[in-house]
């Protein structure tokens, strides 16, 4: 993507606003979906993976400018269990950063492919599909990441798949995962997560890409979304 720099967030308000554009709303996760309580983060606060494999809420490092991250559940219907969802928008100051963000997520499921998310959740057998630009049905983000793995929670047990996808444009991260429960297959957690994922990533695009019509610019090709889920399928296999 071809980002115009008269476009992205310089300050912590840009950002916020920039985020709350984008991020998904409980609709785009499909029918049923609500909001779960609280529906979003402190914007001041940002997660954690602690020496214990634990994750912790600690206050907003200096090179981000805004993430917000939002909770959704589809409640328990006909002989499936409840389905924890969220989507989560970082803006942070520069690619760099953005790019270690993407690289603290694969160092993190290295040292710790069990993790604890809170008291009673915990994520087991966790693996990571890295796509750079290109690569296993990547189109558009400068990298993308698929984490797979077994979910637990008391009040459900497990295990349950779970699923975290994020890509990386520039200085944005973009995140969606799925907490499974009975009855959902990886399958239909993964097809949850793709159309938040993508759109939210057509939503960026909307918002900081340089005008096509500007000297020099290419048109991109017509009906070209981006993103496909083959990082997703080739995770999932």
């Amino acid at each position: 993507m071809d980002i115009d720099p008269a476009k992205v967030p310089r300050t912590p308000a840009q950002a916020n606003a920039l985020i709350r554009d984008i991020i998904a709303k409980p609709a785009a996760f499909g029918p049923g979906t609500e909001r779960r309580s609280p529906y979003e983060s402190d914007p001041q606060r940002w997660p954690v993976l602690g020496d214990d494999c634990a994750w912790a809420q600690r206050p907003l490092p200096d090179d981000i400018l805004a993430t917000l991250t939002r909770s959704y559940e589809i409640p328990a219907a006909d002989g499936k269990g409840p389905l924890r969802l969220s989507a989560v928008v970082t803006v942070h100051r520069t690619a760099e950063q953005a790019d270690w963000e993407n690289a603290e997520v694969l160092e993190e499921m290295m040292r710790c492919p069990t993790q604890r998310l809170r008291s009673d959740e915990t994520v087991t057998s966790l693996n990571d599909v890295p796509a750079a630009l290109g690569d296993l049905g990547n189109g558009f983000a400068d990298d993308s990441l698929t984490e797979i793995g077994e979910y637990t929670r008391a009040q459900e047990g497990g295990s349950h798949p779970y699923i975290w996808r994020q890509t990386r444009i520039g200085q944005f991260t973009l995140a969606v995962s799925a907490k499974g429960a009975e009855g959902w297959s990886r399958t239909e957690l993964l097809d949850r997560v793709r159309d938040p994922h993508i759109d939210m990533g057509t939503g960026l695009r909307a918002a900081v890409e340089r005008d096509p019509s500007s000297p020099g610019v290419s048109t991109p090709r017509s009906g070209d979304r981006g993103e496909t889920d083959g990082t997703a399928e080739s995770g999932a296999s």
